[in-house]
């Protein structure tokens, strides 16, 4: 499997539409995505995982990252949309209570 990752804005906020499997063969290519966006002060970013049916450590670490350098930007991140083994791997990680986590809006329609 691969993972796949389309970006559009909207106003101050850049929505992320992210499908696929996250895990050590695919990570890279996200981190990668991640890494190209342009983070200012008040960009808001909200990605949407929907679709992403697998993730193991190696994704969250990706996360984790990004997590790291949009709040040395302050910039905000909003994860949405996940299923609930995706949601139950935020909380038992603890990660849950670092970022935020919860239903989508504008992203509710495909990118």
């Amino acid at each position: 499997m691969n993972v796949n990752v389309q970006f559009r804005e909207d106003g101050d906020t850049l929505l992320g539409y992210i499908e696929g499997e996250i895990d050590t063969y695919t990570a890279p290519i996200l981190r990668d995505e991640l890494e190209m966006i342009r983070l200012s002060e008040g960009l808001s970013v909200e990605l949407d995982l929907s679709n992403v049916n697998y993730m193991d450590s190696t994704g969250l670490g990706v996360f984790v990252a990004f997590y790291k350098k949009i709040v040395k930007e302050n910039a905000s991140l909003k994860l949405v949309n996940l299923s609930s083994r995706l949601t139950r791997l935020f909380e038992i990680t603890g990660l849950s209570e670092l970022m935020e986590i919860g239903e989508g809006g504008a992203t509710n329609a495909r990118i």
